[in-house]
C-alpha cells in the first residue's frame, strides 16, 4: 500500500506593507504605543496590521505613513525601500537620551548606524560636567559648541571652547566636557567608531 502524499498549504507570503511598518518602527526605537499616538490609530489595530491579521483601510494606511513622515507608496513597496530623508523630530521624546535638570543629552542620529557614528545635541547647565570612561579603541568625537564655553578634557590634554569652536578629540581614553561658563551651553557632538 502506497502512503498517501500530505497535502499542506501554502505558506502565506510574508505582506510587504506589514513588514516595512515594523521595520520603520524598529528603526526608529517606537513601540506601539508610541506609533498609536503619533497616527491616531489604536495599538490594538497596529498590532494586527503588524501581524497581518486585518487589512487596514487606505485612511488609516495614510495615518500610518505621516506617522512616519513618508509616503504611503513607500510602505506598499515593500522592503525593498529606504527613504531618502529620515527626519528626527525635536518633539520625539523617545530620542533623549539623558533628559535631567542639569544635562540634557538628544540622539540625533539614526538608531541603525549607532555601530559607526552617534550624533547628540548637548544642553549644559553651568558648572555641569559629562564624564565619560573611554570607548572602544580607535574612538575620536568631534564637539562644536553652539552656545556658552566649554573646557574639553582628553586624557591629560585640555581644550577651551567658545562658540563656533570645534575639538577633535580621543576618546579611547578617559575624557570629559564642562560647562565653563554663566549660563546654558549648547553643543553637538559626534562619536566615530573605527571600524
Amino acid at each position: 500500500m502506497r502512503p498517501r502524499p500530505v497535502h499542506r498549504k501554502p505558506e502565506k507570503a510574508a505582506n510587504p506593507f506589514c513588514e516595512q511598518i515594523r521595520k520603520l518602527r524598529t528603526r526608529k526605537g517606537w513601540s506601539l504605543e508610541v506609533l498609536a499616538a503619533a497616527s491616531g490609530v489604536s495599538r490594538s489595530m497596529l498590532s494586527q496590521i503588524e501581524r497581518d491579521q486585518v487589512n487596514p483601510t487606505v485612511a488609516v494606511a495614510q495615518r500610518i505613513a505621516s506617522a512616519f513622515e513618508v509616503s504611503l507608496g513607500s510602505l506598499v513597496d515593500g522592503p525593498h525601500y529606504a527613504p531618502a530623508i529620515d527626519v528626527i523630530r525635536a518633539s520625539d521624546r523617545a530620542r533623549h537620551f539623558r533628559s535631567g535638570s542639569d544635562c540634557q543629552i538628544r540622539t540625533l542620529s539614526p538608531l541603525h548606524l549607532e555601530k559607526e557614528v552617534e550624533f547628540y545635541e548637548l544642553r549644559f547647565r553651568p558648572g555641569v560636567a559629562l564624564k565619560s570612561a573611554p570607548h572602544f579603541a580607535g574612538t575620536r568625537e568631534m564637539l562644536t559648541v553652539v552656545q556658552g564655553s566649554l573646557r574639553v578634557t582628553s586624557g591629560r590634554d585640555v581644550g577651551e571652547l567658545g562658540p563656533g569652536d570645534s575639538a577633535h578629540y580621543r576618546a579611547d581614553v578617559p575624557h570629559a566636557i564642562e560647562n565653563t561658563g554663566r549660563g546654558i551651553t549648547i553643543a553637538y557632538l559626534v562619536d566615530l567608531y573605527e571600524r
